[in-house]
């Protein structure tokens, strides 16, 4: 069975001109819908993989729809002449891939799409349309899956028989009559009037068709929808027309004459005239790599390797290195791949010399291979170039998956993890000539991507940031995994048989107040209670029936005292499932748990704990903070000490604003948010009651995530005026805040990125959008950004720091957990205030702002007492 891909090409190229910011060559040429349509088509290429390819497009402006009714499509606006002068290219750009496209003069592009899917279908292959047209899901069948562009150029829905079903409870075929009955006015399809699609779908899952529900107006209930159905019977037939893909268009080629075949020298010609640099790189390194035979040789612990200029890939079955098989690991060196196992790898001199020395190194996921290499008592020294590292510097927003990295920086198309292995519960090991072949092309990618990453990272001024900051952090959350932390087992049992009390008595608590017992869990059954036996408001409805959500309950939660009781009962329950039940199966034969740091995640740079998460556990209720009494010190000699940042975020934001009040109030040590609420209402500081410190906190922790009137008088329970005010009051007063608020949505709506002190970079490509809650989002985004990223740079910063301490010196302590601001060391007691004031020195010192840095401490016997 063979895939064949068909693009609806004006959709895409629309899709893509209102999506990219309005990019324009020297010569003043737009490209945006040009280089919009490239990346879809290149991400469809890499992630498709189709064996026949075709692009439609509508030729003119009249076809057999207008001449059946003089105004369809009549509404529409006046193509832009920025996209205008843009068609032509993409239709070079499409001849560049060796992509044929078709266009007829009485046919419209869906015509042509659908007369193909429909004689692939008849062969017995898989369709896939891409389209930002509703109007084709109609042709949505088993082998026919149609694309749906939401926005951008990569948000899509997926629609087949069962996603149309799920959405509408109809099939493909009733899109056309449901649009026979509401109309379609983007193509100025009637319908009839006062018909929405509510009432259409209700129709049609009555009746089934549109002629059918017009047979039956005399046994439809309403007496004004009987009118409209009856005045509106012949626009209800045309529509259904109008909105019907003709599948017998006379084509131009056969379908399995769709094959495809790039030209990389018209590629090349194309990118230089419109400028397109990041893609060109991509072609030069795929040029050069044509006609290399990479010649696989099956190595041993005694193999003579020169590593000078290699690459090495360590081949894991799963992301969780920590547990997961070791399957080999391949080294490219001088035209060849080595293969090795793992414990010949690690015993081979030359590489063991090689890891130890001063010399550079090409390592893909240094973190993973130096958590192996530490079970052989191995450090591996000097300068590292990981690629995986480097593309999170060089563009967050570009996905960590190695096959998706090699493609956008060496157009390379190579096989995924989920090819090799599968996915879910199918996935499996293959045999192992396939891994080998699989990883020696892993290590040649990854030895070619050094250059163009490295000279990329220099590029974007975030080389420093990489050797200064991400690769020794990478070192330090290896040791952090390495080491884990003791659980008490019994500790997290105990805080079990508490919270499964609590959870019963809640149960019979809310049971009494229904009046009958049910599963409190059951969203189903908890919605037919609440809004039919009590007779709450049902404020949102689902597909399976009530909408119970965190947001309807909190809407409801002063309407009845059930409701507090069930909000409560969730969070306990999560507590007790995913903590003091959940974490006993992380618990390792030694009595700890290691939990792993995702570095390559967080868009702000940001540390993520995973597998478990130990920066979730929930500490605003007392039950979520016992659980960090089952973490305990390594022996009973040992202490936990906790030290964290105050308010650093806050500090960043008045060093970067230069907000002259703020940074006056740090300086002087005085309460940020009790001075806030002093200066916004205008009393003493002994005047300022617990409201306005309240309010002041709640603005100062919001501002820069773009809080609205709206959002702060839900959060403080206050008027939407009253909360206007205070903003109002807060940006008058902290007018360095607003200078840069304004300061940085500029420069991100200029450059498309934002950055931190250090050169983070945040790429905005949307920041542009015409669209306001695109535009809203992203400018919540750059207002942001640099504070928690900055934040983020100076912990890691500190951690290097404190890490190197601990390792030239002989105190008796280990750094074991990052939790966003906060340190949490196990230490010895005689060496407790030591390292306590070591590491505070540390952290207050990471950076220099023209605020001062504080760290606060606590030490305890667990992690509870130490907070």
């Amino acid at each position: 069975m063979a895939k064949i891909l068909l693009l609806d090409g004006n959709s895409l190229s629309f899709r893509a001109f209102y999506a990219m910011p309005p990019l324009k060559n020297k010569k003043g040429l737009y490209t945006n819908s040009v280089y919009g349509f490239t990346l879809m088509l290149d991400k469809l290429l890499l992630d498709l993989n189709p064996d026949y390819a075709l692009v439609a497009f509508d030729k003119g402006k009249s076809t057999f729809r207008h001449k059946s009714y003089e105004n369809y499509k009549g509404t529409r606006s006046k193509t832009p002449d920025e996209l205008i002068e843009q068609f032509g290219y993409v239709r070079e750009l499409l001849d560049s891939y060796g992509i044929k496209y078709e266009e007829h003069d009485e046919y419209e592009a869906d015509d042509i799409i659908g007369s193909y899917a429909k004689q692939a279908e008849l062969l017995g292959h898989e369709v896939i349309i891409v389209t930002g047209d509703k109007d084709l899901t109609q042709l949505a069948t088993d082998k026919i899956t149609i694309y749906y562009t939401k926005k951008g150029v990569t948000d899509i829905d997926y629609y087949t028989p069962k996603f149309i079903y799920e959405k509408y409870g109809l099939s493909p075929l009733q899109i056309i009559d449901m649009k026979g009955l509401m109309g379609d006015k983007s193509d100025n399809i009637p319908g009839i009037e006062g018909v929405g699609e509510k009432t259409a779908i209700k129709l049609l899952k009555e009746y089934e068709t549109v002629e059918n529900v017009l047979d039956n107006i005399s046994n439809i209930s309403g007496k004004k929808l009987k009118e409209r159905l009856e005045s509106g019977k012949d626009d209800a037939l045309i529509s259904k027309k109008l909105a019907t893909i003709f599948t017998e268009v006379p084509l131009d080629n056969d379908v399995l004459s769709l094959t495809f075949e790039e030209n990389i020298d018209k590629k090349i010609q194309l990118f230089e005239k419109l400028e397109f640099t990041s893609f060109l790189k991509k072609l030069e390194s795929n040029k050069d790599k044509k006609g290399l035979d990479i010649n696989i040789v099956l190595a041993s612990d005694k193999t003579e390797i020169n590593l000078e200029d290699s690459s090495i890939h360590l081949e894991c079955f799963t992301d969780d290195y920590h547990n997961s098989d070791i399957l080999n690991i391949a080294v490219y060196s001088d035209n060849k791949v080595y293969i090795f196992s793992e414990q010949d790898f690690f015993a081979n001199k030359y590489i063991v010399e090689f890891l130890n020395s001063d010399k550079s190194k090409n390592i893909y996921d240094i973190k993973k291979v130096s958590y192996i290499a530490k079970r052989y008592s191995l450090e591996i020294q000097g300068y590292v170039f990981d690629a995986k590292i480097a593309n999170y510097l060089i563009d967050v927003n570009i996905s960590d998956n190695f096959s998706k990295i090699v493609n956008h920086y060496l157009g390379e198309h190579i096989s995924s993890d989920e090819d090799i292995y599968g996915k879910g519960a199918k996935r499996s090991i293959p045999e192992i000539e396939l891994v080998n072949k699989y990883i020696a092309e892993v290590a040649y990618l990854n030895f070619k991507l050094k250059t163009i990453l490295e000279e990329a990272m220099k590029e974007r001024d975030v080389f420093e940031l990489y050797k200064n900051i991400e690769l020794p952090i990478a070192r330090v959350l290896m040791n952090m995994e390495y080491e884990g932390i003791c659980v008490n087992r019994d500790t997290l049992s105990e805080i079990s048989t508490d919270l499964d009390d609590r959870i019963n008595n809640l149960e019979q608590e809310i049971f009494s107040l229904s009046g009958t017992e049910f599963n409190i869990s059951s969203p189903k059954q908890l919605g037919i209670v609440l809004f039919e036996k009590l007779g709450l408001p049902a404020v949102k409805k689902t597909k399976t029936g009530y909408s119970t959500s965190v947001e309807v309950l909190e809407f409801l939660e002063n309407k009845h005292p059930i409701i507090p009781l069930i909000m409560e009962y969730r969070t306990i329950t999560k507590l007790n499932s995913t903590y003091a039940k959940g974490l006993v199966k992380d618990i390792t034969s030694s009595g700890k748990i290691h939990t792993r740091y995702e570095q390559t995640l967080a868009a702000t740079g940001r540390l993520s704990s995973i597998n478990p998460n130990l920066q979730n556990i929930p500490i605003r209720l007392e039950e979520g903070r016992k659980i960090r009494k089952a973490f305990v010190p390594s022996s009973e000699d040992n202490v936990i000490l906790g030290i964290d940042y105050s308010q650093i975020e806050l500090r960043v934001l008045s060093h970067i604003a230069e907000d002259e009040v703020m940074i006056e109030a740090f300086n002087n040590d005085e309460d940020i948010h009790t001075k806030t609420a002093s200066q916004v209402n205008g009393v003493l500081l002994d005047e300022v009651s617990d409201a306005m410190r309240r309010e002041a906190k709640a603005v100062n922790f919001g501002i820069v995530y773009g809080i609205s009137d709206f959002g702060l008088s839900n959060n403080l329970g206050i008027s939407r005026k009253r909360a206007k005010e205070f903003i109002d009051k807060y940006l008058a007063t902290f007018s360095g805040v607003q200078k840069y608020m304004d300061n940085i949505v500029q420069f991100a709506k200029d450059h498309e990125y934002v950055k931190t002190l250090f050169n983070r970079r945040r790429y905005l490509p949307e920041i542009n959008a015409k669209n306001k809650l695109i535009f809203n989002l992203n400018s919540r985004i750059a207002m942001n950004t640099p504070i928690q990223g900055t934040a983020a740079d100076i912990i890691k910063i500190a951690m290097i720091n404190v890490f190197d301490y601990l390792q030239n010196n002989n105190l008796r302590a280990k750094l074991l957990l990052q939790v966003h601001d906060e340190l949490i060391f196990d230490v010895h007691k005689d060496d407790v205030k030591k390292l306590e004031e070591v590491v505070k020195n540390i952290m207050e010192n990471a950076a220099n702002l023209k605020v001062k840095l504080k760290a606060d401490s606590s030490v305890g016997n667990n992690w509870y007492e130490a907070k």
